[in-house]
């Protein structure tokens, strides 16, 4: 009996995911437990295991495809099994889908590779879905061969299509699809590949005399230019960051603390013996310490505010931002307060670990109450952390700088690290923000004092 593949609610928040890539072709045996496909949610990257042992019978979403959490993907089942109850709509158009059972279509390939790449999809009768890859690619599906009901045009005729027309550069992809162009069998650049200085702009009837004499005006080749639609982790990003400024009054506030206790202890830490497992402490676990041990201190900055309620926390749900080839990632360091520095240490690398491999648990990702952010290690003295709403405050962390102090007659050169707190000024004043870093910055210059406490 056939068995429906879904992806399992992933978290509270999690309502679709995009398709990364299917581990399974359709056609292929797959045991029960075994990986289908990866799929990315807002903020990491997950498996979705078989529900059944069998061969999958289809797939629903092409990879790219944004699918809904709880919905069925793919089905699994016996070889050369009827699925068609399990389609997502109307039951009689499985076609939709690729299937095993589905032909090959060496008819719109060989349509596809003669019809002009131009304009996107729109006569009818092409399905939605088909309409879509369609558009994105550049591609006129009127004149395609439809292999779905009553000769419709669906996904699999255009990327049979696709398969079969030449290779075309990004930049010229995107000139296609703005219309006015054809692009040629074979194109100038590695392999035939066909760039925008290849197409051929779409013959047209000139409508009067006057525009026979107007010079023409062709906008000017721009192959160096990458199209990169924002999706996943980099849209969500995109969107937090504008609506954390659009709602929150952001003030930030900057300061510098002695860092010579920092070095000093760090050194130690670094040439110690390793049976201690202290050696690779980082100075920025020291500062997550140092923020842990005096936030429950002022509860005003450890705390959320939503519509007009301000909630305290007794314990440090700590975030710290982790910067990952995906874009930026906060995972949160659980009741910090409690931890001891090796806990802290230890519970940071594996998240930031977690983070950089897209492994990330989405319950790691929130309920943080302070957030820290560090950019010292690419020399960064100073900056605006813009919150991570519904937190009212955010520490960043810049470089180590010499900073001459004077002590008696004398003037002395000593190293001090950056700190910027942001607050948000709707609810955290810029006295008890002051108070937090003051205390701060004395916890980092008697960084043994604190761990003794």
């Amino acid at each position: 009996m056939a068995v429906p593949a879904i992806i399992p609610k992933l978290g509270n928040t999690v309502e679709s995911c995009v398709i990364v890539e299917w581990k399974k072709a359709v056609g292929e045996a797959i045991a029960e437990g075994e990986t289908l496909l990866d799929v990315e949610t807002d903020k990491a990257v997950m498996e979705v295991l078989s529900p059944a042992s069998g061969v999958v019978l289809a797939q629903l979403y092409s990879p790219g495809d944004l699918a809904p959490v709880l919905e069925t993907i793919a089905v699994i089942g016996a070889p050369g099994e009827d699925w068609s109850a399990l389609a997502p709509g109307n039951a009689d158009q499985p076609a939709e889908a690729s299937t095993a059972q589905a032909p090959t279509l060496p008819e719109a390939a060989a349509t596809a590779a003669a019809a002009p790449i131009s304009q996107p999809a729109a006569a009818a009768p092409v399905s939605p879905r088909a309409r879509g890859l369609a558009r994105r690619e550049g591609l006129d599906a009127t004149g395609l061969a439809g292999s779905g009901p009553a000769g419709r045009i669906i996904e699999r005729d255009v990327q049979a299509a696709l398969a079969s027309r030449p290779k075309v550069s990004p930049v010229a992809q995107a000139r296609l699809a703005e219309g006015g162009f054809i692009a040629p069998k074979r194109g100038s650049g590695p392999g035939g590949r066909v760039m925008t200085r290849d197409l051929q702009p779409v013959e047209a009837e000139k409508p009067a005399a006057k525009a026979e004499t107007a010079p023409e005006t062709r906008p000017a080749p721009a192959e160096e230019v990458e199209v990169i639609k924002l999706t996943g982790v980099r849209k969500v990003i995109a969107e937090r960051m504008l609506a954390s400024l659009q709602t929150t009054a952001q003030l930030t506030l900057n300061a510098s603390a002695d860092a010579r206790g920092l070095q000093a202890l760090r050194a130690r830490f670094k040439g110690s013996d390793p049976a201690f497992g202290l050696q690779g402490i980082t100075i920025n676990d020291l500062i997550l310490l140092a923020a842990a041990r005096i936030l429950p201190m002022h509860p005003d900055l450890n705390a959320h505010f939503q519509g007009d309620t301000l909630s305290r926390f007794a314990h440090v749900q700590l975030g710290m931002a982790v910067d990952t080839p995906a874009g930026l990632m906060v995972p949160v360091i659980r009741n910090a307060d409690q931890l001891s520095l090796r806990q802290i240490s230890a519970e940071a690398k594996r998240l930031a670990a977690a983070c950089q491999t897209r492994r990330v648990a989405p319950d790691e990702l929130r309920g943080g109450t302070f957030t820290v952010t560090n950019l010292g290690g690419l020399g960064v003295e100073s900056f605006t952390p813009v919150l991570n709403p519904p937190e009212v405050a955010i520490l960043g962390v810049g470089n180590i700088n010499l900073k001459p102090v004077q002590a008696g007659q004398e003037v002395a050169f000593v190293p001090h690290i950056g700190l910027s707190l942001t607050i948000n000024h709707q609810v955290v004043d810029g006295a008890p923000a002051a108070r937090f870093l003051q205390a701060l910055a004395r916890s980092l210059a008697e960084i043994d004092l604190l761990l003794a406490g």
